[in-house]
């Protein structure tokens, strides 16, 4: 039967429709509040007024959405019949599923800190430096880019053609091989150095992010401390350890965690470049592997809400964080 809500035109009178409705409860909340009284009561509720659209917002598409998801982990992949816990149990025991959480740890373990490294070396060198607003572009570059953008990129970076005859590589790191006398690998296929290659790809785009942050947290040391340690005859080395890293070390560990919460949830690298095959898949990819692709509902939410458990406590740790640096 013909749906009209699937052509075009339908869809626009729907957003037509949403837009009406939203316009119809702001003119509603506006009209209430303007009847409120003033005073210390009357300012009370019209907060409350103003926070109702935001609160069921967040409920329609955040609160009831999670708790859905969590329901559907403990049914079977048509979504009909209650297992309990087995997806659960499918994902650490599994031997495929052990592999994306393998490639997962990987991921999270590497990326952050790689990535922060890079961006606060980077940071150092180049501040204060004649060249120092060209040198940051250059590293800033892949955040103006997509991860999809970026992974053809270096899809292209990694691309291998058989030794034969005068097939010329396109791919950089072959053709770096064969002029230094070696053989061109099928980089991508080679597991777990294929996983390895994935997470340079994530570093490469998240280094810029962690220059920028830490560059401007080191910017912000009081210049006479640095001045009073520079008199004093302190070496590059002692200077970083004792002064420059507990100075910046709020902001670490805020880059640390978003990039953490990033890679986790790292989807576009890993199905651009791969496709999640030879033992390169990770929890997002999986989970939208098993959901949209082997119509596994129950895996795929199951996956989902572990996802979800493994941001939390980053997250919440992020905000301690953020909370006890601004108290201080």
């Amino acid at each position: 039967m013909f749906n009209a809500a699937s052509t075009t035109p339908g869809k626009l009178l729907q957003m037509l429709a949403a837009l009406l409705l939203f316009a119809a409860i702001m003119g509603v909340i506006l009209f209430i509040a303007g009847r409120l009284g003033r005073g210390k009561r009357g300012d009370k509720w019209v907060g409350y007024l103003y926070l109702a659209p935001a609160v069921l917002l967040l409920l329609v598409g955040l609160v009831y959405p999670g708790l859905r998801t969590i329901y559907e982990s403990f049914f079977d992949a048509a979504g009909k019949g209650f297992i309990g816990f087995d997806n659960y149990k499918t994902i650490f025991s599994d031997k495929d599923e052990l592999t994306v959480l393998r490639n997962t740890v990987f991921w999270v373990v590497l990326t952050p800190f790689v990535a922060t490294a890079i961006g606060l070396l980077y940071a150092i060198l180049v501040d204060r430096s004649p060249f120092e607003s060209i040198a940051k572009a250059l590293i800033f570059l892949p955040m103006s880019i997509s991860f999809v953008a970026a992974s053809v990129i270096w899809k292209f970076m990694y691309e291998y053609r058989p030794d034969q005859g005068n097939v010329k590589q396109i791919g950089l790191i072959n053709q770096v091989i064969v002029w230094l006398g070696g053989k061109p690998v099928q980089l991508l296929i080679e597991s777990p150095l294929n996983t390895f290659l994935l997470i340079i790809v994530m570093i490469w785009i998240q280094a810029g992010f962690a220059m920028t942050i830490l560059s401007a947290a080191i910017k912000a040391i009081p210049d006479d401390i640095i001045e009073a340690a520079r008199l004093d005859g302190v070496n590059p080395w002692t200077m970083f350890k004792n002064i420059t890293l507990p100075s910046v070390r709020p902001t670490v560990v805020v880059v640390l965690t978003t990039i953490g919460i990033g890679t986790l949830k790292v989807f576009d690298i890993v199905r651009t470049m791969t496709g999640g095959q030879f033992k390169t898949n990770v929890v997002a990819n999986e989970f939208y592997s098993q959901t949209f692709r082997a119509d596994n509902q129950g895996l795929g939410a199951a996956l989902a809400v572990l996802l979800f458990i493994l941001v939390v406590p980053i997250v919440a740790y992020n905000i301690r964080q953020v909370r006890q640096s601004s108290e201080a």
